[in-house]
């Protein structure tokens, strides 16, 4: 996609913010979260300037239920690391751990990964709201149902 040449006021950024609401059942988890992270960009929006935050909210339920598929959706095969700064500080978790144990930062990581990285990406990820199961809390925010299963 080529950079759009739109320059947008944070004023007019602001104003229209939406709120969306993805069920994750049977999605595969590249595929949500790079749907997810253009919603967050505001890269679907004629208003987007890459270095205004104009993108939209994005609550995500039923997280545990995302699919794993590719050549890394086996149990072992794609690793998760973290590492605490202390000598043998280094935790591996598999993609199978992370999604039985740790569904939420297992879709937030991999949202996280396609966004900017620097102060503008953290904005924009503030706005990712992930629910392991079916209820959330943000019902006063009437949240428009987004179908990405397509």
């Amino acid at each position: 996609m080529q950079r759009q040449t739109t320059l947008a006021t944070t004023a007019s950024a602001n104003a229209n913010k939406n709120w969306y609401i993805v069920d994750a059942t049977d999605i595969p988890l590249g595929r949500l979260a790079s749907k997810i992270a253009v919603i967050l960009m505001g890269k679907d929006k004629p208003t987007y300037t890459p270095n205004i935050d104009t993108g939209d909210y994005v609550i995500v339920v039923n997280a545990s239920k995302v699919k794993l598929t590719g050549k890394n959706g086996g149990e072992h095969k794609k690793n998760y690391y973290n590492v605490s700064g202390y000598n043998g500080g280094l935790r591996t978790r598999s993609a199978g751990v992370m999604l039985r144990e740790f569904p939420v930062e297992l879709i937030e990581r991999a949202v996280w990964g396609m966004l900017p990285k620097g102060r503008l990406g953290r904005q924009m990820a503030k706005k990712l709201f992930v629910y392991e199961g079916a209820e959330h809390k943000q019902q006063s925010q009437q949240p428009k149902v987004l179908d990405l299963s397509k």
